[in-house]
């Protein structure tokens, strides 16, 4: 259904939904989708980070306890 909409289609929704909306809508819309695309990496960002660190507080020592005091 959408693989037949094309530029000239594109640019025909872009301007009902300018007309519909207005300049200062759409803006303040776009603006509120940066904040949220922003937010939601910086999310990803820090969960990835915790994971890093939780995993180097539980890492351990695997060496053999007869090959430690070789060291």
């Amino acid at each position: 259904m959408l693989n037949n909409i094309g530029i000239p289609g594109l640019l025909l929704i872009a301007v009902v939904v300018l007309v519909l909306f207005g300049k200062g809508k759409v803006s303040s819309l776009m603006g509120e989708v940066g904040k949220g695309i922003t937010a939601f990496k910086k999310g990803v960002k820090d969960g990835s980070e915790e994971i890093e660190k939780q995993a180097a507080t539980t890492a351990r020592d695997v060496t053999p306890e007869a090959e430690k005091d070789k060291a």
